[in-house]
Protein backbone atom coordinates (compact mmCIF):
# COMPACT_ATOMS: atom_id res chain seq x y z
CA UNK A 1 0.00 0.00 0.00
CA UNK A 2 1.63 3.53 -0.64
CA UNK A 3 2.45 5.43 1.97
CA UNK A 4 0.29 7.64 3.97
CA UNK A 5 -2.90 5.95 2.29
CA UNK A 6 -3.35 3.48 5.84
CA UNK A 7 -5.46 5.74 8.12
CA UNK A 8 -8.70 5.81 10.24
CA UNK A 9 -10.34 9.32 10.41
CA UNK A 10 -13.33 10.06 12.74
CA UNK A 11 -15.06 13.48 13.29
CA UNK A 12 -13.22 16.04 11.52
CA UNK A 13 -9.66 14.26 11.54
CA UNK A 14 -8.80 12.99 15.27
CA UNK A 15 -6.76 9.90 14.28
CA UNK A 16 -6.83 6.67 16.14
CA UNK A 17 -2.63 5.45 15.74
CA UNK A 18 -2.73 5.94 11.82
CA UNK A 19 -1.66 8.91 9.19
CA UNK A 20 -4.50 10.53 7.30
CA UNK A 21 -3.95 10.66 3.70
CA UNK A 22 -4.78 14.09 2.06
CA UNK A 23 -7.96 14.55 1.16
CA UNK A 24 -9.47 11.69 3.58
CA UNK A 25 -10.28 14.03 6.19
CA UNK A 26 -14.40 13.02 6.18
CA UNK A 27 -16.76 15.32 8.21
CA UNK A 28 -18.28 12.72 9.56
CA UNK A 29 -17.94 8.91 9.85
CA UNK A 30 -15.25 6.33 10.37
CA UNK A 31 -12.88 6.19 7.27
CA UNK A 32 -10.33 3.42 7.47
CA UNK A 33 -8.22 1.40 5.19
CA UNK A 34 -6.28 -0.69 7.44
CA UNK A 35 -7.80 -0.56 10.94
CA UNK A 36 -8.31 -4.15 13.04
CA UNK A 37 -11.15 -2.59 15.07
CA UNK A 38 -14.03 -4.68 15.02
CA UNK A 39 -17.32 -2.47 16.38
CA UNK A 40 -19.59 -4.32 18.33
CA UNK A 41 -23.67 -3.01 17.39
CA UNK A 42 -24.94 -0.20 19.36
CA UNK A 43 -28.00 -1.81 20.23
CA UNK A 44 -27.88 -3.96 22.71
CA UNK A 45 -30.06 -6.69 21.06
CA UNK A 46 -29.03 -5.90 18.14
CA UNK A 47 -26.89 -8.27 15.54
CA UNK A 48 -24.55 -7.48 11.86
CA UNK A 49 -25.19 -9.46 8.78
CA UNK A 50 -23.34 -8.54 6.17
CA UNK A 51 -23.64 -8.90 2.08
CA UNK A 52 -21.78 -8.46 -0.96
CA UNK A 53 -22.25 -7.68 -4.50
CA UNK A 54 -19.59 -7.10 -7.49
CA UNK A 55 -19.80 -5.22 -10.74
CA UNK A 56 -20.61 -6.32 -14.22
CA UNK A 57 -16.75 -5.54 -14.57
CA UNK A 58 -16.51 -8.61 -11.88
CA UNK A 59 -13.80 -11.78 -14.10
CA UNK A 60 -17.05 -13.67 -13.05
CA UNK A 61 -19.84 -11.89 -13.97
CA UNK A 62 -18.45 -11.35 -17.17
CA UNK A 63 -18.94 -15.06 -17.61
CA UNK A 64 -22.23 -15.11 -16.05
CA UNK A 65 -23.49 -12.55 -18.68
CA UNK A 66 -21.42 -13.94 -22.10
CA UNK A 67 -23.52 -17.15 -21.42
CA UNK A 68 -26.56 -15.60 -20.96
CA UNK A 69 -26.05 -13.30 -23.74
CA UNK A 70 -25.14 -16.41 -25.92
CA UNK A 71 -28.67 -17.75 -24.59
CA UNK A 72 -30.76 -14.79 -25.31
CA UNK A 73 -29.19 -14.87 -29.01
CA UNK A 74 -30.59 -18.59 -29.33
CA UNK A 75 -33.61 -17.95 -27.78
CA UNK A 76 -34.28 -15.15 -30.12
CA UNK A 77 -34.63 -17.14 -32.33
CA UNK A 78 -35.42 -20.42 -31.02
CA UNK A 79 -37.78 -19.69 -27.82
CA UNK A 80 -37.44 -23.68 -27.61
CA UNK A 81 -33.57 -23.63 -27.50
CA UNK A 82 -32.14 -26.25 -24.79
CA UNK A 83 -29.07 -24.49 -23.84
CA UNK A 84 -26.39 -25.33 -20.74
CA UNK A 85 -23.42 -22.48 -21.61
CA UNK A 86 -20.63 -22.03 -19.20
CA UNK A 87 -17.96 -19.13 -19.56
CA UNK A 88 -14.56 -19.09 -18.25
CA UNK A 89 -12.18 -16.60 -19.03
CA UNK A 90 -8.38 -15.20 -18.16
CA UNK A 91 -6.03 -12.65 -19.42
CA UNK A 92 -6.96 -12.15 -23.25
CA UNK A 93 -9.16 -15.28 -23.16
CA UNK A 94 -12.69 -16.29 -23.47
CA UNK A 95 -14.09 -20.32 -23.41
CA UNK A 96 -17.38 -20.71 -24.21
CA UNK A 97 -18.23 -24.67 -23.64
CA UNK A 98 -21.31 -26.49 -23.15
CA UNK A 99 -24.07 -28.10 -24.70
CA UNK A 100 -26.66 -26.41 -26.66
CA UNK A 101 -29.28 -27.65 -29.34
CA UNK A 102 -30.92 -24.96 -30.97
CA UNK A 103 -32.15 -24.03 -34.44
CA UNK A 104 -30.73 -20.49 -34.36
CA UNK A 105 -27.99 -19.37 -36.28
CA UNK A 106 -25.91 -17.66 -33.50
CA UNK A 107 -22.06 -15.92 -34.45
CA UNK A 108 -20.90 -16.53 -31.51
CA UNK A 109 -17.60 -14.02 -31.89
CA UNK A 110 -19.90 -10.91 -32.25
CA UNK A 111 -22.04 -11.94 -29.16
CA UNK A 112 -19.20 -12.68 -26.80
CA UNK A 113 -17.20 -9.51 -28.39
CA UNK A 114 -19.53 -7.01 -27.80
CA UNK A 115 -21.04 -8.11 -24.28
CA UNK A 116 -17.27 -7.85 -23.41
CA UNK A 117 -17.19 -4.11 -24.98
CA UNK A 118 -20.40 -3.24 -23.35
CA UNK A 119 -19.13 -4.50 -19.62
CA UNK A 120 -16.21 -1.53 -20.49
CA UNK A 121 -13.32 -3.67 -21.33
CA UNK A 122 -12.41 -1.97 -24.50
CA UNK A 123 -8.49 -1.72 -24.22
CA UNK A 124 -5.95 -3.48 -23.07
CA UNK A 125 -5.14 -0.94 -20.46
CA UNK A 126 -7.82 -1.38 -18.73
CA UNK A 127 -6.44 -5.30 -18.64
CA UNK A 128 -8.59 -6.89 -21.04
CA UNK A 129 -9.92 -5.57 -24.73
CA UNK A 130 -13.01 -7.59 -26.05
CA UNK A 131 -11.98 -6.64 -29.90
CA UNK A 132 -8.91 -8.46 -29.73
CA UNK A 133 -9.75 -10.95 -27.30
CA UNK A 134 -8.91 -14.93 -28.09
CA UNK A 135 -12.12 -16.52 -28.30
CA UNK A 136 -12.50 -20.29 -27.65
CA UNK A 137 -15.87 -22.40 -28.22
CA UNK A 138 -16.68 -25.94 -27.05
CA UNK A 139 -20.08 -26.61 -27.64
CA UNK A 140 -22.17 -30.10 -28.28
CA UNK A 141 -25.69 -31.28 -28.50
CA UNK A 142 -27.58 -31.72 -25.50
CA UNK A 143 -27.58 -35.70 -24.81
CA UNK A 144 -30.51 -37.27 -26.89
CA UNK A 145 -31.57 -39.21 -23.46
CA UNK A 146 -32.61 -36.06 -21.71
CA UNK A 147 -34.37 -34.69 -24.18
CA UNK A 148 -36.38 -37.96 -24.37
CA UNK A 149 -37.14 -37.59 -20.99
CA UNK A 150 -37.44 -34.08 -20.44
CA UNK A 151 -39.80 -32.70 -23.29
CA UNK A 152 -39.74 -34.86 -26.48
CA UNK A 153 -43.49 -35.70 -26.89
CA UNK A 154 -44.73 -33.82 -24.29
CA UNK A 155 -47.75 -31.44 -23.64
CA UNK A 156 -46.06 -27.85 -22.82
CA UNK A 157 -47.20 -27.64 -19.32
CA UNK A 158 -46.06 -31.56 -18.41
CA UNK A 159 -42.70 -30.40 -19.68
CA UNK A 160 -40.31 -32.12 -16.79
CA UNK A 161 -37.71 -30.95 -14.99
CA UNK A 162 -34.41 -30.61 -16.93
CA UNK A 163 -32.54 -31.90 -13.92
CA UNK A 164 -33.21 -32.92 -10.36
CA UNK A 165 -32.60 -30.39 -7.43
CA UNK A 166 -33.12 -28.24 -4.47
CA UNK A 167 -34.20 -24.46 -4.94
CA UNK A 168 -35.16 -21.32 -2.64
CA UNK A 169 -36.94 -18.09 -2.59
CA UNK A 170 -36.99 -15.55 -0.17
CA UNK A 171 -38.67 -12.45 0.44
CA UNK A 172 -38.32 -9.85 3.44
CA UNK A 173 -40.45 -6.67 3.72
CA UNK A 174 -37.50 -4.86 5.10
CA UNK A 175 -36.98 -2.88 1.50
CA UNK A 176 -39.77 -2.11 -0.52
CA UNK A 177 -38.25 -4.01 -3.14
CA UNK A 178 -38.24 -7.14 -0.27
CA UNK A 179 -35.13 -7.50 -0.23
CA UNK A 180 -32.41 -8.17 2.37
CA UNK A 181 -31.21 -4.14 3.00
CA UNK A 182 -27.81 -5.67 2.76
CA UNK A 183 -27.93 -7.09 -0.35
CA UNK A 184 -29.57 -4.31 -1.85
CA UNK A 185 -27.42 -1.64 -1.05
CA UNK A 186 -24.61 -3.67 -2.63
CA UNK A 187 -25.93 -4.05 -5.51
CA UNK A 188 -27.11 -0.47 -6.07
CA UNK A 189 -23.60 1.13 -5.34
CA UNK A 190 -22.05 -1.59 -7.84
CA UNK A 191 -24.63 -0.50 -10.55
CA UNK A 192 -23.95 3.19 -9.22
CA UNK A 193 -20.20 2.97 -10.00
CA UNK A 194 -20.52 1.33 -13.44
CA UNK A 195 -23.51 4.05 -14.59
CA UNK A 196 -20.64 6.93 -13.37
CA UNK A 197 -18.38 5.11 -15.41
CA UNK A 198 -20.34 5.10 -18.67
CA UNK A 199 -21.96 8.21 -18.66
CA UNK A 200 -18.47 10.45 -17.75
CA UNK A 201 -19.00 11.43 -14.39
CA UNK A 202 -16.34 9.48 -13.42
CA UNK A 203 -14.12 9.49 -16.44
CA UNK A 204 -11.42 7.60 -14.41
CA UNK A 205 -13.34 4.34 -13.55
CA UNK A 206 -12.99 0.84 -15.02
CA UNK A 207 -15.39 -1.84 -15.26
CA UNK A 208 -14.21 -4.22 -12.04
CA UNK A 209 -15.71 -3.27 -8.59
CA UNK A 210 -16.99 -5.18 -5.51
CA UNK A 211 -18.98 -4.17 -2.32
CA UNK A 212 -19.83 -4.99 0.68
CA UNK A 213 -22.43 -3.84 3.34
CA UNK A 214 -22.50 -4.54 6.97
CA UNK A 215 -25.89 -3.70 8.56
CA UNK A 216 -27.42 -3.81 12.32
CA UNK A 217 -30.66 -5.61 12.93
CA UNK A 218 -33.46 -6.25 15.55
CA UNK A 219 -35.54 -8.77 15.45
CA UNK A 220 -39.45 -7.60 15.48
CA UNK A 221 -41.73 -11.28 16.02
CA UNK A 222 -39.28 -12.97 13.58
CA UNK A 223 -38.89 -10.33 10.63
CA UNK A 224 -35.32 -8.56 10.48
CA UNK A 225 -35.78 -4.99 10.63
CA UNK A 226 -32.98 -2.91 9.74
CA UNK A 227 -31.62 -0.30 12.22
CA UNK A 228 -28.48 1.34 10.86
CA UNK A 229 -25.59 0.49 8.24
CA UNK A 230 -22.80 -0.66 10.58
CA UNK A 231 -19.93 -0.91 7.70
CA UNK A 232 -19.46 -0.33 4.04
CA UNK A 233 -16.98 -1.59 1.80
CA UNK A 234 -16.64 -0.60 -1.48
CA UNK A 235 -13.27 -1.47 -4.04
CA UNK A 236 -13.37 -0.31 -7.68
CA UNK A 237 -10.97 -0.51 -10.40
CA UNK A 238 -9.68 3.48 -12.07
CA UNK A 239 -7.13 4.41 -13.95
CA UNK A 240 -3.58 6.11 -13.15
CA UNK A 241 -4.96 9.33 -13.27
CA UNK A 242 -7.08 9.40 -10.15
CA UNK A 243 -5.08 9.69 -6.87
CA UNK A 244 -6.39 7.56 -4.40
CA UNK A 245 -7.30 10.33 -2.32
CA UNK A 246 -9.61 11.68 -4.94
CA UNK A 247 -10.92 8.04 -5.59
CA UNK A 248 -11.95 7.87 -2.13
CA UNK A 249 -13.63 10.96 -1.42
CA UNK A 250 -15.52 10.79 -4.93
CA UNK A 251 -16.76 7.37 -3.90
CA UNK A 252 -18.09 8.32 -0.41
CA UNK A 253 -19.99 11.44 -2.09
CA UNK A 254 -21.07 9.89 -5.23
CA UNK A 255 -21.37 6.36 -4.72
CA UNK A 256 -21.68 5.49 -1.37
CA UNK A 257 -23.49 8.29 0.50
CA UNK A 258 -25.98 9.02 -3.17
CA UNK A 259 -26.92 5.16 -2.48
CA UNK A 260 -27.28 4.38 1.14
CA UNK A 261 -30.39 7.07 2.28
CA UNK A 262 -29.01 9.20 4.84
CA UNK A 263 -30.90 7.90 8.22
CA UNK A 264 -28.91 4.74 7.78
CA UNK A 265 -25.48 6.32 8.04
CA UNK A 266 -23.88 8.02 11.05
CA UNK A 267 -21.19 9.06 13.12
CA UNK A 268 -20.17 5.65 13.95
CA UNK A 269 -20.47 4.22 10.26
CA UNK A 270 -17.30 2.48 8.97
CA UNK A 271 -16.06 2.80 5.25
CA UNK A 272 -13.12 1.00 3.77
CA UNK A 273 -12.75 2.15 0.17
CA UNK A 274 -10.00 0.69 -1.77
CA UNK A 275 -9.04 -0.50 1.70
CA UNK A 276 -5.83 -2.42 -0.75
CA UNK A 277 -4.81 0.93 -2.49
CA UNK A 278 -4.64 1.15 -5.93
CA UNK A 279 -6.79 -0.66 -8.36
CA UNK A 280 -5.55 -0.26 -11.61
CA UNK A 281 -5.57 -3.26 -13.32
CA UNK A 282 -8.64 -5.84 -13.03
CA UNK A 283 -10.92 -8.16 -14.62
CA UNK A 284 -9.76 -11.38 -16.09
CA UNK A 285 -5.86 -9.57 -16.19
CA UNK A 286 -5.86 -10.24 -12.03
CA UNK A 287 -8.22 -12.86 -11.48
CA UNK A 288 -9.87 -16.07 -13.78
CA UNK A 289 -13.92 -15.45 -14.34
CA UNK A 290 -15.72 -18.56 -14.27
CA UNK A 291 -19.69 -18.72 -14.71
CA UNK A 292 -22.24 -19.33 -11.82
CA UNK A 293 -18.99 -18.31 -9.28
CA UNK A 294 -21.19 -15.45 -7.68
CA UNK A 295 -24.68 -17.53 -6.44
CA UNK A 296 -24.93 -15.61 -3.17
CA UNK A 297 -24.65 -12.06 -4.90
CA UNK A 298 -27.48 -13.28 -7.93
CA UNK A 299 -29.99 -14.54 -5.03
CA UNK A 300 -29.98 -12.58 -1.42
CA UNK A 301 -26.57 -12.23 0.09
CA UNK A 302 -26.20 -15.54 2.50
CA UNK A 303 -29.74 -14.71 3.40
CA UNK A 304 -32.75 -17.29 3.18
CA UNK A 305 -31.28 -20.47 1.88
CA UNK A 306 -29.62 -21.36 -1.43
CA UNK A 307 -29.77 -25.04 -3.59
CA UNK A 308 -26.41 -24.87 -5.34
CA UNK A 309 -27.40 -24.38 -8.87
CA UNK A 310 -26.01 -21.08 -10.88
CA UNK A 311 -28.62 -19.59 -13.20
CA UNK A 312 -26.73 -18.16 -15.90
CA UNK A 313 -26.44 -19.81 -19.25
CA UNK A 314 -29.47 -21.85 -18.65
CA UNK A 315 -32.81 -22.26 -20.78
CA UNK A 316 -36.23 -22.38 -18.62
CA UNK A 317 -36.07 -25.95 -18.80
CA UNK A 318 -33.44 -25.76 -16.49
CA UNK A 319 -35.75 -25.74 -13.12
CA UNK A 320 -31.80 -24.50 -10.82
CA UNK A 321 -32.94 -21.02 -12.73
CA UNK A 322 -37.20 -21.44 -13.57
CA UNK A 323 -38.12 -22.95 -10.18
CA UNK A 324 -35.92 -20.35 -8.23
CA UNK A 325 -37.61 -17.65 -9.93
CA UNK A 326 -41.04 -19.13 -9.13
CA UNK A 327 -40.13 -19.20 -5.33
CA UNK A 328 -39.02 -15.68 -4.97
CA UNK A 329 -42.21 -15.23 -6.96
CA UNK A 330 -44.63 -17.41 -4.25
CA UNK A 331 -42.16 -15.65 -1.70
CA UNK A 332 -42.24 -12.03 -2.25
CA UNK A 333 -46.34 -12.50 -3.28
CA UNK A 334 -46.83 -13.90 -0.02
CA UNK A 335 -44.95 -11.16 1.46
CA UNK A 336 -46.50 -8.77 -0.57
CA UNK A 337 -49.99 -9.58 0.28
CA UNK A 338 -49.24 -9.12 4.14
CA UNK A 339 -49.70 -12.83 5.00
CA UNK A 340 -45.97 -13.26 6.53
CA UNK A 341 -42.90 -10.28 6.51
CA UNK A 342 -40.39 -12.98 6.16
CA UNK A 343 -40.55 -15.69 3.75
CA UNK A 344 -38.02 -18.97 2.82
CA UNK A 345 -39.73 -21.09 0.20
CA UNK A 346 -38.11 -24.53 -0.76
CA UNK A 347 -39.15 -26.60 -3.55
CA UNK A 348 -37.71 -30.02 -5.32
CA UNK A 349 -37.60 -32.05 -8.31
CA UNK A 350 -36.14 -35.11 -10.44
CA UNK A 351 -35.29 -34.70 -13.77
CA UNK A 352 -38.16 -35.52 -16.16
CA UNK A 353 -40.84 -34.83 -13.77
CA UNK A 354 -43.44 -32.21 -14.02
CA UNK A 355 -44.54 -31.50 -10.45
CA UNK A 356 -42.23 -30.81 -8.10
CA UNK A 357 -41.07 -33.38 -5.11
CA UNK A 358 -41.81 -30.80 -1.66
CA UNK A 359 -42.90 -27.37 -1.51
CA UNK A 360 -42.09 -26.09 1.72
CA UNK A 361 -42.70 -22.51 3.44
CA UNK A 362 -41.18 -21.34 6.46
CA UNK A 363 -41.99 -18.00 7.76
CA UNK A 364 -39.71 -17.22 10.84
CA UNK A 365 -42.88 -16.54 13.01
CA UNK A 366 -43.61 -13.32 11.18
CA UNK A 367 -46.76 -14.72 10.12
CA UNK A 368 -50.57 -15.04 11.72
CA UNK A 369 -51.00 -18.04 9.96
CA UNK A 370 -49.80 -21.50 10.47
CA UNK A 371 -46.86 -22.36 7.74
CA UNK A 372 -48.87 -25.39 6.93
CA UNK A 373 -51.93 -22.70 6.37
CA UNK A 374 -49.55 -20.14 4.45
CA UNK A 375 -49.02 -24.04 2.33
CA UNK A 376 -52.40 -24.80 1.65
CA UNK A 377 -52.46 -21.12 0.12
CA UNK A 378 -49.44 -21.53 -2.12
CA UNK A 379 -50.85 -24.80 -3.49
CA UNK A 380 -54.38 -22.99 -4.20
CA UNK A 381 -52.55 -20.20 -6.13
CA UNK A 382 -49.40 -21.36 -7.64
CA UNK A 383 -48.84 -24.37 -9.97
CA UNK A 384 -44.78 -24.94 -9.90
CA UNK A 385 -44.43 -27.33 -12.77
CA UNK A 386 -41.45 -26.05 -15.04
CA UNK A 387 -43.93 -25.76 -18.23
CA UNK A 388 -46.35 -23.57 -16.01
CA UNK A 389 -43.72 -21.74 -14.72
CA UNK A 390 -42.38 -20.65 -18.20
CA UNK A 391 -45.90 -19.64 -19.63
CA UNK A 392 -46.67 -17.63 -16.44
CA UNK A 393 -43.43 -15.84 -16.04
CA UNK A 394 -43.15 -15.76 -19.96
CA UNK A 395 -39.63 -17.22 -19.61
CA UNK A 396 -39.01 -18.22 -23.35
CA UNK A 397 -37.98 -14.51 -24.15
CA UNK A 398 -34.42 -13.04 -24.60
CA UNK A 399 -34.54 -11.35 -20.84
CA UNK A 400 -31.18 -13.66 -19.64
CA UNK A 401 -28.18 -11.42 -20.02
CA UNK A 402 -29.97 -8.30 -18.06
CA UNK A 403 -30.33 -10.36 -14.91
CA UNK A 404 -26.62 -11.58 -14.96
CA UNK A 405 -25.54 -8.42 -13.25
CA UNK A 406 -26.77 -6.73 -10.12
CA UNK A 407 -29.01 -9.20 -8.76
CA UNK A 408 -31.60 -12.07 -10.14
CA UNK A 409 -34.10 -10.39 -7.70
CA UNK A 410 -35.68 -7.00 -6.40
CA UNK A 411 -35.68 -5.41 -10.05
CA UNK A 412 -39.10 -4.43 -11.10
CA UNK A 413 -38.14 -5.31 -14.68
CA UNK A 414 -38.68 -9.07 -14.26
CA UNK A 415 -41.61 -10.87 -14.52
CA UNK A 416 -41.62 -13.03 -11.09
CA UNK A 417 -40.65 -9.50 -8.97
CA UNK A 418 -44.60 -8.66 -10.30
CA UNK A 419 -46.36 -10.12 -6.54
CA UNK A 420 -49.35 -12.09 -7.69
CA UNK A 421 -53.07 -11.39 -6.22
CA UNK A 422 -53.25 -14.11 -3.47
CA UNK A 423 -56.53 -15.63 -3.34
CA UNK A 424 -56.87 -17.15 0.49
Amino acid sequence: MPAGDSNEVKNGGQTNGHAAAAGDNYESGTFTSGSLRVKAPSHPDAFLFTSESVGAGHPDKMCDQISDAVLDAHIAQDPNAKVACESVTKTGMVLVCGEITSNAVVDYQKVIRDTVREIGYDSSEKGFDGTTCNILIALEQQAPEIGAGVHLGRNELDVGAGDQGIMFGYATDETEEAMPLTLHLSHRMCERYSDLMKNGTFPWARPDCKSQVTAEYIYDSGACVPQRVHTVVFSGQHSPKVTLAEFRREVLEKVIKHVIPEHLLDNETVYHINPCGTFIMGGPFNDAGLTGRKIIVDTYGGWGAHGGGAFSGKDPTKVDRSAAYAARWVAKSLVKAGLARRVLVQVSYAIGIAAPLSVSIFHYGSSKYTERELLEIVQKNFDLRPGVIMRELSLKRPIYKETASYGHFGRKQFPWEVPKKIVL
